[in-house]
């Protein structure tokens, strides 16, 4: 092949690497708003699966997005409640975008009034189809609930709501102890949450109920990156029965 030939198919390459960015960059930035609990649930699953094989898409992050978001307002696909660990970003773990998700984020992911309230927000007002309640390995919150650690100022409040989780996951297997109890509890903690918000929330049942919402459960491996899903809560049936 000549230098000719060479510098030619240089220039053609370039050409439609520079087609390709300026196609890119007229795409459309609005998300897909999810008809369904089962279609924005596929969302994050799809987007999670991205952010593990390394292929995420860093949708929606510009200023064109943040000018849409400002105008039109924000039209979430999910409400997330996750744990304040910095090792657990949602947006990028699900591989979403400005606007893509509602966020409540707490350590030890628990369901207190304020974040209940906060969940209630991102249901009836946002109309998010879904609510995703995500623990993840190694807790921090779970692990010193577990150890019964000597923590002060306001964590102990903190605390009293891991507990009961705790307490179950003991319940459960007896035998467990250290890093295997704990990852029990997480599990636990997440069903707990789901729990309170069911028990909390008149608002959260009905939008249930209805068809309209669905609260899943998950617990994310900070090592992988993956999710492992545990679906929804065994005991929702009882939960709406009330």
């Amino acid at each position: 092949m000549t230098r000719k030939h060479i510098l030619t198919l240089c220039v053609v390459a370039g050409l439609v690497i520079a087609m390709t960015l300026k196609l890119t960059s007229h795409a459309p930035v609005t998300a897909q708003s999810p008809a369904t609990p089962d279609q924005a649930l596929a969302q994050l699953k799809d987007g999670n699966l991205r952010y593990v094989r390394g292929v995420s898409m860093h949708p929606r992050q510009d200023q064109i997005r943040r000018t849409e978001t400002v105008k039109n307002g924000q039209h979430p696909l999910a409400t997330v409640v996750g744990c304040s660990d910095s090792r657990e970003p949602l947006e990028i773990i699900f591989d979403q975008g400005v606007g893509d998700l509602f966020v409540v984020r707490v350590a030890g992911n628990v369901g207190g009034t304020d974040e209940v309230a906060s969940i209630e927000y991102g249901t009836e007002h946002l109309s998010t189809p879904i609510v995703l309640v995500l623990g993840h390995t190694k807790c921090g919150a779970v692990t010193a609930t577990v150890q019964k650690a000597a923590v002060e100022g306001s964590i102990p409040a903190l605390i009293n709501q891991i507990a009961p989780a705790v307490d179950q996951a003991r319940a459960a297997d007896p035998k467990a102890t250290g890093d295997a109890l704990v990852e029990k509890a997480i599990r636990a903690n997440v069903h707990k949450t789901m729990a309170d918000l069911f028990q909390k929330s008149q608002i959260v049942r009905h939008l249930v109920a209805e068809g309209k919402l669905k609260v899943v459960g998950g617990v994310y491996d900070l090592d992988s990156a993956s999710i492992e899903w545990l679906g929804e809560h065994p005991d929702q049936a009882k939960f709406l029965a009330h």
